[in-house]
């Protein structure tokens, strides 16, 4: 129980009855439910119960309703028969599940009530939570945002998805800049999850195709391991509906071990299945320099995607004997399956395979249902994101889906020489095998395109660009096919449960919280937006989530930063792209004038606490070096006793969606300056508008449309626009560009060595040039800088004044409506799915 200073001992608490209830809502049931679990499924030594038992304990009490629902859902599922949903994608980007579970199942004061009994705070035993290390970047957290619309929206959906062991890396600072570590989220269990020893399907890589007397193929040989099933609940928002996010784990059969060899010695060739099983799901996005980190990466989507189309077409199957059975032509009325991005492309091949290999479908059959069923969704325009696979890998991992691609890419290329004489000079750009001799290799968009019934794009601009320049010779064959997504967050996660200051002040002024919901009824701000009591509570709300933020930052950096300062924020993974790098430019000029101001001058000054955070890719050498930069410049400027009560700099190490969900409710200023045309969307835009802070940012991705639905006086615009880039790089390869002083001065500062002896050379070359690899500044750095410092100006005239800045911040949320999730999943149920809801009774 609790100690004399309200800390709790780490014994049992002995006045509360361990009692299982998993249907328990009220505190002191749920209470004893926790005991029950923490007594009868022990994890730890007996009679211990500190912070971290707590947390499994009281996870484990809300599994048991999880599980209730669950159950209840896929029963209801089973008895209506709806069509149903099947999103695949390689990253997931949960986050914390103890928090939002609670919230969507409307239990957080009974939970913090049946806690305090236990002698703990609820905040203090989420803390203890790690976050599931399934997703990286903005696709993963998009498909998690997804699967909490899809479950609030009582849609008939799954995830599937891998079990990574050690996700991408844990991010350490030190004095050499992004060092990577293993993750450690599964180094004890997950409480969410749970493994389905029923549900285990065989994979198969390598061997050869054997063809049969009467002509059909069979592929065998090769490795074969097993894809056993994780299932994590996924909680809608004060619905019963609950679905689930499948994780596969690769594992080999005990059969497999060859004994002999083991007690010859020889331990490692004895086990080498095993050991090759278990490399799959090790880590996210292994490095992909070397062959093996290759063959390692199609592994895994492989994997993923026949895991899972082994496991829908086994459900389909289940419901196709005795009355109302099922013909394969009633699979696209009964599946649809979404590919997030061009990672899970082999779910194309795959699904051929299964249909016509185990099922005994001819082509045409099995190429119309596959075609049917499958969409994808596009997330880059960049050129290296866009997959293309050796196929001579192929080949050797995956020899039938190879001849399955080949006969796809002859038939569409006949196609086109039938009915398109116009394009036979385009065959080479639109065909999915490319057999340049130098470098032949599978282009999986192009084979998503070609297989797919709709492709998507996730933002209005983007969606243009595919259309008019990446795939706009396809469009003028499949005209309907293309279609405008744009993103959205959850509200649940994204404002109701990380700020919930704010979220009662929105709930108060709208007479209502039904915006949680039907994110379009913040539009109803807008009417009270210069009233000084909302601006009043909106400052106070501010300004206790920038506290929290403040402690937070002294807690994990050793920084301190003054709360009354501006909190300027650019959060997203480190690339050349998303411009960190003029950023930090800014900053260092920034810093050198303020070095040269009179005393008095300085004070005239707006205060600003500059915050920088996101992973670099491992092997991304530019990356980590701005990384390096963001850090050194932090370590003179915060030390400068003349400057750094105007200017702190802060890199906030291994950024995470619990980092996130600090950050942004405590953000007044948050920067967006991608390279026009280059960034998809981007979601954590949407947060940090949906949360009051005020945006810097170019005409990329969905920042076009934030703008036009906040209003463009509340947004500070700069720097060149999609149309223009091209242009603009061709007149810097002819040596047209002039660069602004103020960009030559931060470069230079930086030669002088100021910020240390590391060479920046190489990060600095990038921008230097005309033309040539990793010169000439392609992402236009150079030619945005003025107009970006020029902004940034403007930001600090308009925080000098309070009522103008408190009124743009109202607005801001007021306008961010549009960006639910809610509202993307229920386009995509209707527009690409053809999904309806199934709620529970």
């Amino acid at each position: 129980m609790a100690n004399a200073n309200g800390k709790a001992s780490a014994g049992l608490p002995d006045k509360i009855l361990a009692k299982a209830n998993p249907e328990a809502n009220e505190a002191t049931e749920i209470a004893g439910n926790i005991m029950y679990h923490s007594k009868y499924s022990p994890h730890f030594s007996p009679f211990k119960f500190g912070p971290e038992q707590a947390l499994y304990a009281t996870a484990e009490s809300l599994r048991d309703r999880l599980i209730q629902l669950w159950n209840e859902t896929y029963l209801h599922f089973d008895k209506v028969d709806p069509k149903q949903t099947y999103y695949l994608s390689m990253e997931y980007l949960q986050g914390r599940a103890l928090t939002n579970a609670i919230g969507n199942l409307d239990l957080q004061g009974p939970y913090a009530d049946a806690l305090r009994k236990l002698g703990y705070e609820l905040e203090e035993i989420a803390e203890q939570e790690k976050d599931a290390a399934l997703g990286n970047g903005g696709l993963g957290r998009l498909a998690s945002c997804f699967l909490d619309s899809m479950a609030t929206l009582n849609l008939p959906a799954w995830g599937y998805g891998l079990r990574y062991r050690h996700g991408l890396f844990k991010q350490l600072i030190t004095k050499k800049g992004q060092e990577e570590v293993a993750e450690d989220w599964l180094e004890k269990f997950s409480p969410w999850e749970i493994v389905r020893h029923d549900v285990v399907f065989p994979v198969r890589f390598f061997g050869n195709v054997e063809i049969n007397p009467d002509g059909s193929r069979k592929w065998v040989g090769g490795d074969v391991v097993q894809a056993l099933a994780y299932d994590v609940p996924i909680p809608g928002y004060k619905t019963k509906n609950t679905i689930s996010l499948r994780l596969w784990e690769a594992k080999a059969r005990a059969e497999d071990l060859d004994l002999f060899q083991f007690n010859e010695g020889e331990y490692e060739l004895a086990a080498q299945l095993h050991s090759r099983a278990q490399q799959i799901c090790t880590v996210l996005y292994p490095g992909d320099a070397t062959e093996n980190g290759k063959l390692l990466r199609l592994k895994q989507q492989f994997f993923l995607c026949s895991a899972s189309l082994q496991d829908i077409i086994s459900r389909f199957k289940e419901r196709s004997t005795g009355e109302g059975s099922r013909k394969w032509s009633d699979f696209p009325s009964k599946v649809a399956v979404q590919m997030n991005d061009t990672h899970p492309t082999l779910a194309i091949p795959e699904l051929m395979r299964l249909l016509m290999d185990d099922n005994g479908l001819g082509w045409d059959e099995a190429w119309d249902v596959t075609s049917r069923t499958v969409a994808y969704t596009n997330h880059t325009v960049l050129p290296e994101a866009l997959e293309k696979w050796s196929q001579s890998l192929m080949w050797k991992l995956l020899p039938r889906h190879m001849e399955i691609i080949e006969e796809i890419d002859k038939r569409f290329v006949q196609t086109i020489c039938n009915t398109r004489v116009d394009l036979e000079d385009k065959i080479s750009s639109l065909s999915i095998l490319d057999n340049n001799p130098q470098k032949p290799v599978v282009r999986m968009a192009n084979l998503c395109v070609v297989s797919s019934h709709t492709v998507n794009g996730v933002a209005q601009l983007h969606s243009d660009i595919l259309k008019a320049e990446l795939f706009a010779d396809y469009v003028s064959i499949w005209p309907n096919k293309f279609q405008n997504k744009t993103n959205g967050i959850t509200p649940r996660r994204w404002l109701r449960f990380c700020s919930p200051e704010l979220s009662d002040i929105i709930t108060k002024w709208l007479k209502t919280d039904k915006w949680i919901t039907n994110l379009d009824l913040l539009t109803g701000l807008r009417q009270f937006a210069d009233n000084e009591e909302l601006q009043s509570e909106w400052a106070s709300a501010k300004a206790a989530n920038k506290q929290r933020l403040a402690q937070y930052i002294e807690r994990v950096t050793g920084v301190s930063i003054d709360p009354n300062s501006l909190f300027d924020i650019q959060v997203k993974r480190i690339h050349e792209y998303k411009r960190q790098l003029m950023n930090i430019l800014g900053v260092i000029y920034r810093f050198k004038k303020l070095k040269e101001m009179k005393p008095e001058e300085r004070k005239k000054t707006v205060p600003r606490t500059v915050m920088i955070g996101g992973k670099a890719f491992a092997t991304y050498t530019n990356a980590k070096r701005i990384v390096k930069l963001v850090n050194d410049v932090g370590d003179i400027v915060n030390s400068d006793p003349e400057v750094n009560e105007f200017l702190k700099v802060v890199f906030v190490p291994n950024y995470n969606v619990t980092v996130a969900e600090m950050l942004i409710p405590g953000s007044e200023l948050s920067q967006h300056i991608s390279t026009a045309g280059m960034e998809a969307s981007g979601t954590s835009n949407m947060k940090f508008a949906l949360n009051g802070c005020l945006m810097i940012g170019t005409l990329d991705g969905a920042n076009v449309e934030i703008r036009e639905e906040i209003g463009e006086e509340n947004f500070f615009l700069f720097g060149a626009t999609a149309d223009q880039v091209p242009r603009l790089r061709k007149e810097r390869e002819e040596g047209l560009f002039k660069p602004d002083p103020r960009f030559e001065e931060a470069k230079q500062f930086i030669k002088s060595g100021v910020f240390g002896s590391y060479d920046y050379g190489p990060l600095l070359d990038s921008l230097e040039g005309n033309t040539g690899y990793g010169r000439g500044d392609y992402f236009l750095v150079g030619y945005d800088f003025p107009s970006y410092m020029d902004a940034q100006a403007k930001v600090d005239e308009a925080y000098k004044d309070r009522k103008r800045w408190l009124k743009m911040s109202i607005l801001s949320t007021a306008g961010s409506g549009k960006f639910s999730s809610d509202r993307t999943i229920a386009q995509y149920a209707k527009e690409i799915w053809n999904i309806e809801a199934c709620p529970v009774p």
